[in-house]
């Protein structure tokens, strides 16, 4: 297992993410299975959301692992919060609320990182901030960061904070390449050149943020993945299994390598409930990939090379 230190925390953490919104499909016993895997895996981070299971994923993990203080020493738990049934919220009653709520399911005193989920138009930065500095000073949370937001959101965002903010969880995989594809086909008058993403994958280069790529699998948003996708990928699932027989590894583990090789140190979040795919998963933690065969897998999900 890879690790890396985040940017301005003491925070030394797994390149692999345990992600928990589906945790509660499993029984408890499943639940602790698959955690405890983690862990022997070399995961230490575990990613949470208020909105997963309304809660109750959270609760879950925590019943499932018996959280106590020995345990929670050797985790980095992360959770989100500002996703409500219809409408987002980063009102600072509610970010307080969500994070006592969150704290009391994972059965722990503190969150080592929370991060604001999907952006609220409507959000008041300084409201953000009097949350934070309270949660900060309260002990209840470390460090902050966000997810899927863009530089000017978090630019914003950052103008009112005391708190540098350190994470932003967004989508990536093979497939979905957004955040990549416009700087590599600039100024050019095809599809893939257009900017959907303002540059975020180079802003949290330079401003010392770490990317945190969820669905790393996904063809899209949830359209399923793409791994034993015949029919829409069949020349970059050969490309995948032939790389995985060369390293010995599934062609999982390729998937994920394919995201830890890039340089930005990007970490993935893993939400299997499937302890060997979870296992499989994690292989892909210390690949380095050749330029060549990043920029085949690239070009073989159908991406363009000018």
């Amino acid at each position: 297992m890879k690790y890396i230190d985040i940017a301005g925390t003491d925070l030394h953490v797994s390149n692999i993410i345990m992600g928990n919104m589906r945790l509660k499909q499993l029984s408890v016993t499943e639940a602790e299975k698959l955690i405890r895997t983690a862990m022997e895996q070399g995961v230490n981070l575990f990613d949470h959301a208020d909105i997963y299971g309304a809660g109750s994923c959270e609760e879950h993990f925590s019943e499932a692992i018996g959280m106590n203080a020995s345990l929670r020493e050797g985790m980095v738990l992360q959770s989100k919060c500002g996703i409500r049934k219809g409408f987002f919220d980063f009102s600072k009653e509610h970010i307080i609320a969500s994070t006592e709520g969150i704290l009391k399911r994972l059965n722990t005193d503190y969150l080592d990182i929370l991060l604001l989920h999907r952006p609220d138009t409507l959000v008041e930065p300084e409201e953000v901030a009097e949350a934070f500095n309270e949660l900060h000073a309260s002990g209840k949370v470390r460090y902050f960061g966000v997810s899927n937001h863009t530089p000017m959101q978090i630019e914003l965002l950052q103008k009112h904070l005391s708190h540098k903010l350190i994470v932003n969880q967004m989508q990536l995989s093979a497939t979905h390449t957004p955040m990549i594809d416009s700087g590599i086909a600039l100024n050019m008058n095809i599809d893939q050149s257009v900017n959907r993403d303002s540059g975020v994958l180079d802003y949290c280069r330079l401003n010392d943020i770490t990317i945190q790529a969820w669905s790393p699998f996904q063809k899209a948003f949830f359209d399923g993945p793409f791994l034993g996708d015949l029919e829409n990928y069949p020349e970059l699932n050969q490309l995948i299994d032939s790389l995985a027989a060369k390293y010995g590894v599934s062609s999982t583990a390729i998937a994920v390598a394919w995201i830890t090789r890039h340089p930005a140190n990007i970490q993935v979040v893993l939400g299997t409930t499937n302890v060997d795919r979870l296992k499989d998963g994690c292989q892909g933690s210390d690949i380095k990939l050749t330029r060549e065969e990043w920029y085949g897998i690239y070009t073989a999900a159908g991406h363009i090379l000018p």
